[in-house]
């Protein structure tokens, strides 16, 4: 297997979680990258490597570039819209922020406090997705969108590290993929809703201009990967037990959702419109 070299990849994903206390009640000890940085369930040799199983990108003159142009296009349209705004909330992997990006679909908010193990597993989940892309964003080294086309982004403020790291596959539709798949596990009532929602939550990326659709389905693929082979990891299947329940206690306790969806709302009903075939 490809090795990951971890050093190189702290910055874009590890140190863009949030950094805090790991212990938590009943989850036993969690290894960490950095003091306060939980590590993910799996061992590096155990993550999928992106680079063996994903195709190269889209090559210059190639019809699949051809649509990753047309769909950044698209993109632009949102530019100052409900729909930018929550590609703007999405581009933000910081916990705690970040531990309520599905909380409208998943009808249940999230914090480490109500649901700390449910916290954990998004948080260390989101290293595993995040790392199984850097074997082949390294190795690419894709240009975005944004500096091919020296236009601004939905976060002008991360454009400089951005433009440092590879666009190919998506780093943020892997996490979202996985949080998506992992949710609607433990919530398979609100399937449907949840993976709208990863889907949102990845087409951020090409709303904000910093990712090319064809990266954006590349990482939704290396998450399908990660989350299969997490089921093969112990402590991430008690941590999926424990999350389980406490998302039953939360029904039972907080029925009333603390979080305000209407933008969620708005940037799905967005998402949809742009979607459907033009008319003729």
């Amino acid at each position: 297997m490809h090795r990951i070299r971890l050093v190189s990849v702290l910055p874009a994903i590890v140190l863009a979680a949030c950094s805090g206390p790991v212990a938590t009640p009943g989850a036993g000890p969690v290894p960490e990258l950095r003091p306060g940085i939980p590590a993910g369930y799996l061992s590096r040799d155990a993550l999928p490597d992106s680079l063996a199983l994903l195709p190269p990108p889209p090559a210059s003159g190639s019809g699949a570039l051809a649509a990753d142009e047309e769909a950044y296009r698209s993109g632009r349209q949102f530019k100052g819209t409900a729909r930018w705004d929550q590609a703007i909330t999405d581009s933000n992997l910081r916990f705690p922020a970040a531990a309520g990006a599905f909380a409208c679909a998943l009808g249940a908010s999230v914090s480490e406090k109500a649901t700390p193990r449910l916290y954990l597993l998004l948080r260390r989940s989101m290293i595993d997705a995040g790392l199984a892309t850097y074997a082949a964003k390294n190795h690419w080294a894709r240009i975005r969108p944004f500096a091919v086309h020296k236009e601004a982004s939905c976060t002008p403020g991360e454009e400089a590290a951005l433009a440092k790291e590879g666009s190919y596959p998506s780093g943020h539709a892997a996490i979202g993929w996985t949080w998506a798949l992992v949710l609607a596990e433990l919530s398979p009532a609100r399937t449907d809703l949840l993976l709208a929602r990863g889907r949102d939550f990845a087409q951020s990326r090409s709303v904000c201009g910093v990712h090319w659709q064809s990266d954006i389905q590349a990482g939704q693929s290396i998450a399908a990967g990660v989350v299969a082979r997490l089921h093969a990891d112990a402590t991430f299947q008690a941590d999926l037990q424990a999350a389980g329940q406490e998302l039953i206690r939360a029904a039972e306790t907080q029925p009333v959702l603390e979080k305000d969806c209407s933008a969620d709302t708005k940037a799905a009903t967005s998402t949809a419109r742009s979607a459907r075939p033009a008319e003729r």
